[in-house]
């Protein structure tokens, strides 16, 4: 027992190595995960005092453990055998394949990070860039909202901000659980936006076990009682006006639903903006058919740094306003009362349609509109004698006119336009460049189907 032993000094370093990992991880790690679990639990507890809907634990719940929950489910174990069968391969490969589509798919919650950082981040970036309006909130209708139901926020899409301008929007509310494209699955963004509780999807993935897993975890989160939020449309709208609904992720969540147990609740919410940063992206993918954007990391930096060397030079303007409205929410219980035929077809147009009513007319789609409608170049004057009776068609739209000064919302509009070469100066008159006709229409679309009669 007390006899010498001799070995070579690497052997000696690779022994302590594995003794110090096996001492981390069977005693340092629990202790440090037990520390920072008691400290997230205390977060949280803080933040549900003030959030109008407290965060669910199914939101809380370690990543771990819902990949296993997932990849085990019953209907997920169905879908294993099925693929495996197909296929032609053994079960156990189709279920690491599972494995992985569930660790693509699932998200890291983090409150801390989410609560601390994301809402800051969001108001400091939506804030810095334009000038953020509240339209239509329907407050009566949402704090009506039973607590226990499950909110989901349908939205239209008209760029990659709407994330950001609807977290900050809906901070004192709760957390929301956004279902994302490939576009996010790129570092450090990825890690960032799966922290945040986003959900990363392959839209155009046709595989039978992968939808299967993704719709699981779908119905998981909805009977869990997560606040989420979706885009029906299913992508950026690619000519500024809103698109026919999909029904993918709604099918998900409604399909197999036990309204008995716990309702779901809707909330339609509309965005429209002065300015969308990707808009020469998305009108060329429209006119090309080619939609496919590619998320550079490169693009994103070099445009913030452009911003804040302006910022430092006090050249800096925002580009215009962003404003948000909340509609009246659709109850899934009550839809299935009155409908008991095609409900999927039903729920997406009825919210597609109070997403549409609910849009909110800003000045650089009105000015957009009044120029298209126009036969030829308008003065000033003859300009705002045109807006004017555009705003006659919208008694009942969220009307945004900065200053409540239609003279001055059309300045807005016409300094938004003009400084982006989308629209000539001349002699007074205003005209659309030939170069600029399609982004003019492409603004113009977006409250095109509030008029009462076409332009």
């Amino acid at each position: 027992m007390t006899s010498t032993v001799t070995m070579p000094l690497w052997l000696l370093i690779v022994i302590l190595a594995f003794a110090a990992v096996t001492f981390a991880s069977h005693f340092l790690f629990p202790s440090v995960r037990w520390f920072f679990r008691r400290r997230m639990e205390k977060v949280v507890a803080r933040l549900n005092e003030r959030l109008e809907r407290p965060i669910q634990p199914f939101k809380l719940a370690r990543r771990h453990d819902m990949i296993q929950r997932l990849i085990y489910d019953p209907e997920v174990s169905k879908a294993i055998i099925e693929h495996a069968r197909q296929e032609g391969v053994p079960e156990n490969v189709a279920f690491q394949t599972a494995r992985s589509y569930a660790r693509e798919i699932v998200p890291s919650f983090s409150a801390s990070l989410y609560f601390g950082l994301a809402i800051k981040l969001a108001k400091l970036i939506s804030t810095s860039l334009y000038r953020v309006r509240l339209g239509h909130h329907a407050e009566d209708h949402l704090k009506a909202i039973d607590p226990d139901a499950t909110v989901v926020f349908v939205m239209n899409h008209r760029s990659n901000m709407d994330y950001v301008l609807v977290t900050y929007l809906a901070a004192e509310r709760s957390a929301l659980s956004y279902a994302v494209g490939e576009w996010a699955q790129v570092w450090p963004l990825s890690r960032l936006i799966k922290a945040m509780g986003a959900y990363f999807i392959r839209r155009k993935s046709r595989n039978a076990l992968y939808r299967k897993v993704l719709a699981r975890y779908v119905r998981l989160a909805t009977e869990g009682g997560v606040m989420q939020a979706v885009f029906p449309e299913g992508g950026l709208s690619l000519d500024g006006a809103l698109a026919e609904p999909k029904l993918g992720i709604l099918k998900y969540i409604v399909e197999g639903h036990d309204v008995s147990l716990r309702d779901v609740v809707f909330v339609p919410v509309a965005i429209n903006y002065d300015r969308v940063f990707e808009d020469r992206i998305l009108v060329t993918a429209g006119q090309t058919g080619e939609r496919r954007f590619r998320a550079r990391i490169s693009v994103i930096l070099r445009f913030l740094f452009k911003q804040i060397w302006l910022r430092l030079r006090g050249k800096y303007h925002r580009f215009g306003y962003a404003a948000v409205s909340f509609g009246p929410p659709v109850h899934l219980h009550r839809l299935l009362e009155e409908e008991s035929e095609d409900t999927m077809s039903k729920l997406a147009a009825q919210l597609m349609r109070r997403i549409g009513e609910e849009v909110p007319v800003l000045p650089v789609p009105l000015v957009a509109s009044a120029l298209l409608a126009a036969s030829g170049p308008l003065d000033r004057a003859a300009l705002e004698e045109c807006v004017h009776r555009l705003l006659a068609q919208l008694p009942d739209a969220h009307l945004h006119l900065p200053r409540n000064d239609l003279g001055y919302a059309v300045e807005v509009g016409l300094r938004n336009l003009i400084g982006r070469a989308l629209v000539n100066e001349k002699e007074g008159r205003f005209s659309v460049a030939q170069d600029g006709r399609p982004l003019i229409a492409f603004y113009a679309a977006s409250i095109e189907h509030l008029f009462e009669k076409p332009l």
